[in-house]
């Protein structure tokens, strides 16, 4: 049963994604620049006699439907496990580096070492558990984000949700985490314990069952708490900032409107934008990461134990340099797959420059 154009455009916060960047996208409109503007003037227009119009752009797939959610959670699929396989042999030396920094003592004696003990298919040691930990994660940290994201603008309303639209980014990515963590933690304990004991496991195939009779089911979650620790603070700091910097590049580096660049322009300023988080995001969330890898590394072991061996500043430090490289890489990959999955099925890229407070309502009075 087709909707009225009044209830679609409900559908839509105009703050979130651009009306006229959506239709661009469903008409195959890729130019940059482009003189022509898709949207025609009408009289009593808002701002000097440009009218804003909000029309519910027609998308393959509705926004804020099922389909759009199970979109988003697809393409945080593909976004997450695909590029955390790709950097396995990095995130293994930086995890042996902070489990053992006497024998691991730099980046490039990391992989020597690792190539002269386990050969070149030691590089992709834990690459199954990485994969699958960080697809269920990747499904739950952009399907959930997306639905908090819409579900937190709904309460806030339409003036609020724009005026404090950075802390609804931060609400709805550290809602979305606490959920995807619990789906990653399993997976990330016996990858831990597989790249850093050889000899403990080839995968996840043995490792897990090997990983439940030593410590139990539960144990697969005593690490959940530094998980979150590491995973919210940067997850927070992954969509809050890339939504701003995407946001800023679009209103002061980019000439033109957002509806008027091409699809493989908006995706070049998605893997930026991505690339940039990345690297506040390594910051932030650091010393939880030594965490991580410290407890599950050692049966029994403790905060406590992991802050009096690691020292402040080696919780803070050590394997920071090659996790800022490592995520920043990750980070611009992932915004970039996650907006080109998106763009695929006929939705918007992520994030642009937001509509004065009050446009929506009057455009609305207008065309009414």
């Amino acid at each position: 049963m087709a909707l009225s154009d009044r209830s679609r455009e409900s559908l839509l916060p105009s703050f979130l994604y651009t009306s006229s960047a959506a239709r661009s996208f469903a008409t195959g409109a890729t130019r940059f620049p482009s003189p022509v503007s898709p949207v025609s003037p009408a009289p009593g227009a808002v701002g000097g006699g440009a009218p804003i119009s909000i029309q519910a752009p027609r998308e393959k797939i509705e926004m804020y439907s099922p389909a759009f959610y199970a979109a988003c959670t697809a393409g945080g699929i593909a976004s997450c496990g695909l590029t955390h396989m790709a950097v396995t042999p990095l995130d293994l030396v930086k995890c042996n580096m902070q489990i053992d920094p006497a024998k691991y003592k730099s980046i490039t004696s990391g992989f020597g070492v690792l190539l002269k003990e386990q050969g070149p298919r030691g590089f992709f040691r834990g690459w199954v558990p990485t994969l699958l930990g960080y697809s269920a994660q990747g499904a739950c940290k952009f399907g959930f984000y997306e639905f908090f994201k819409k579900y937190y603008s709904d309460i806030a309303g339409p003036e609020y949700a724009q005026k404090y639209k950075t802390l609804i980014y931060l609400a709805g990515s550290a809602s979305a985490e606490v959920i995807a963590d619990v789906a990653l933690c399993p997976f990330e304990a016996v990858k831990v314990r597989v790249q850093t004991q050889p000899g403990f496991a080839r995968g996840l195939s043995d490792g897990l069952p090997k990983f439940v009779r030593s410590e139990g089911a539960l144990g697969l979650y005593k690490g959940i708490v530094p998980l979150w620790g590491r995973q919210i603070p940067y997850t927070m700091m992954k969509f809050a900032s890339f939504e701003t910097i995407v946001e800023m590049i679009y209103k002061h580096a980019v000439p033109v409107p957002k509806s008027e660049c091409s699809k493989s322009f908006q995706l070049g300023i998605s893997f930026a934008g991505g690339y940039i988080a990345g690297v506040f995001c390594a910051i932030v969330s650091h010393p939880a990461d030594n965490l991580v890898s410290f407890l599950n590394n050692a049966k029994g072991a403790t905060v406590g134990d992991a802050v009096k061996k690691l020292g402040l500043w080696g919780l803070f430090t050590r394997g920071l340099p090659l996790r800022i490289v490592m995520i920043g890489t990750l980070t611009g990959a992932q915004w970039g797959i996650y907006d080109a999955f998106k763009v695929m099925v006929g939705l918007p890229t992520t994030g642009g420059v937001t509509p004065a407070p009050g446009a929506a309502e009057k455009a609305l009075q207008a065309s009414a």
